[in-house]
């Protein structure tokens, strides 16, 4: 059941919780159990309002031709904004979305009008099990943008993780990582597990959240090869309604020195997934 407020909002209530959508005009923002995670143009879904799917969407154009076919696995699903909008971008791409929450694939399919598999396929379980039971050299690109509690779970950031991930992509394949920084979340660590995974990293981050000035949004990209575009990155960042810049090489570096890369064995995780 759903009902609509005076300010645009509708709640559904579904086994697992309470999933608010608020209108603004042709955008919906969903909140689950209270916590933003999407926002979807329904009038134009390749117009996106979160910067970091901006950002990842300029990373995979300059490997890979706009409006060329991927195939795609995005470790959490929410409302599915970005596959929405790459399947527009992108037609006759393969997209695998992984939501752990059972209850909220099919409310989202009603309400955002998703693309039906294979088109985009949405898959109930954990991410990185279902990252792992794929085979290897399947993806071009891999999105994680997994929050529990406002923070990425850890057994998704860990170095054995991001080994899963770059067995499952192909040569020249991206893995782009929604990071949170700040407020008791080190993106440097993630950065420090890429950097040992991938033959080239680089991050994208406001300065500010940089400096860990305030909590906010890093994006970790690591590509499969050594020779990825990153001053064509950097013009498309500078061409964006609100500019970003890529961190790589020696600042990245510097950024991150000192910083361990955390494994399996320091949170006490046992894999179970296998392909």
């Amino acid at each position: 059941m759903s009902r609509k407020t005076a300010r645009g909002s509708e709640f559904f209530e579904i086994p697992s919780g309470r999933v608010e959508i608020r209108w603004d005009g042709a955008l919906a923002t969903l909140y689950f159990n209270g916590i933003e995670s999407s926002c979807t143009n329904v009038d134009d879904p390749t117009s996106l309002e979160f910067e970091y799917m901006q950002h990842a969407t300029c990373a995979l154009d300059c490997v890979i031709d706009e409006a060329a076919p991927v195939r795609a696995l995005h470790l959490g699903g929410a409302g599915c904004t970005l596959p929405l909008a790459w399947s527009y971008l992108r037609p006759k791409s393969k997209q695998t979305a992984v939501e752990i929450d059972p209850d909220l694939p099919d409310l989202v399919r009603r309400v955002f009008d998703l693309p039906k598999s294979p088109a985009l396929s949405i898959r109930i379980g954990d991410g990185r099990e279902v990252m792992n039971s794929f085979r290897d050299s399947t993806f071009n690109v891999i999105v994680r943008d997994t929050f529990a509690n406002g923070q990425v779970p850890a057994h998704l950031a860990t170095l054995e993780c991001a080994k899963i991930a770059r067995e499952k992509l192909k040569d020249g394949g991206l893995y782009i990582l929604n990071c949170a920084h700040g407020g008791g979340s080190d993106a440097r660590a993630e950065i420090a597990v890429i950097s040992e995974v991938f033959g080239q990293v680089m991050s994208i981050q406001d300065p500010k959240v940089g400096r860990s000035g305030r909590r906010g949004n890093v994006i970790v990209i690591g590509y499969v090869g050594a020779d990825y575009p990153v001053e064509d990155l950097d013009r498309a960042l500078r061409r964006l309604p609100l500019p970003a810049r890529v961190t790589h090489g020696v600042n990245l570096t510097k950024w991150c020195a000192g910083t361990s890369a955390l494994r399996d064995a320091d949170i006490g995780y046992k894999e179970t997934g296998a392909s």
